[in-house]
């Protein structure tokens, strides 16, 4: 009887592209992806910055500088009757917005702060946290606005100027609030949420109504990354 030996042929080594990763690398590859993410995320927040940054110091300031220079130039305020003046901003009928208030200023001779685009300079477009198109939008009107009283922590309501500011994410109103007066409270100061401004009986600072994790027209916090950040309306107080 013969007896057959098969011979077995050795294992051939793997490859290099056969080969999988080690822990080693996987761990360096997900630090390189955890860096680059984050230098993303830090990257969009300056830009964001920047661009509230822009909102404040062209936009709002520019529209506060018109103010003033329109009074000045004419010594009514936008919307009064040059014959039989009240004081009042358009004569306290309704908000001064858009295409009229444009025309107003223009009229005077009154050089428009750079906006959104041509015939829409009461208006400025950004994105807010989330990456979403937001629109602040600029009004001046006669509203009733809290004063200190003839007592410490008495306040009375008296009929002020203001510019308004809608469309405003709490993130930039923050800013605002906070350039303006120097402090990010929405009952007092020069810069004041609008539903806090002709509060009388409240005597102690409140924040704004709404954060960056509520959803646009809500006021529950739903903390969703691709939700468009709710808004607020803000009061600035004029100087006449």
């Amino acid at each position: 009887m013969r007896l057959l030996f098969i011979r077995r042929r050795p294992a051939r080594a793997r490859t290099a592209s056969q080969r999988g990763f080690s822990m080693l690398e996987l761990s360096i590859a997900l630090v390189v992806i955890g860096l680059i993410v984050g230098a993303v995320a830090v990257g969009r927040d300056l830009q964001r910055n920047a661009s509230y940054q822009r909102i404040s110091s062209s936009f709002v300031q520019g529209w506060l500088m018109a103010y003033d220079a329109y009074v000045a130039g004419t010594g009514i305020v936008p919307g009064d009757s040059a014959t039989a003046p009240t004081g009042l901003v358009n004569g306290n009928t309704s908000e001064l917005c858009g295409t009229a208030l444009q025309n107003v200023f223009l009229a005077a001779g009154i050089r428009l702060p750079q906006g959104r685009t041509e015939g829409q300079a009461d208006r400025y477009a950004y994105l807010d946290s989330n990456g979403n198109p937001q629109e602040v939008q600029v009004c001046f009107q006669n509203v009733n606005w809290a004063e200190p009283g003839s007592a410490v922590g008495a306040y009375v309501s008296r009929p002020r100027n203001v510019m308004v500011l809608r469309g405003m994410t709490p993130a930039l109103a923050s800013l605002l609030d906070a350039q303006i007066d120097g402090s990010a409270d929405a009952r007092f100061g020069r810069m004041r949420e609008n539903s806090q401004a002709g509060l009388v009986a409240v005597t102690t600072g409140v924040p704004w109504s709404v954060d960056e994790r509520m959803a646009f027209g809500s006021t529950a916090a739903t903390t969703l990354d691709e939700s468009q950040v709710a808004v607020v309306t803000g009061w600035v107080v004029m100087n006449r």
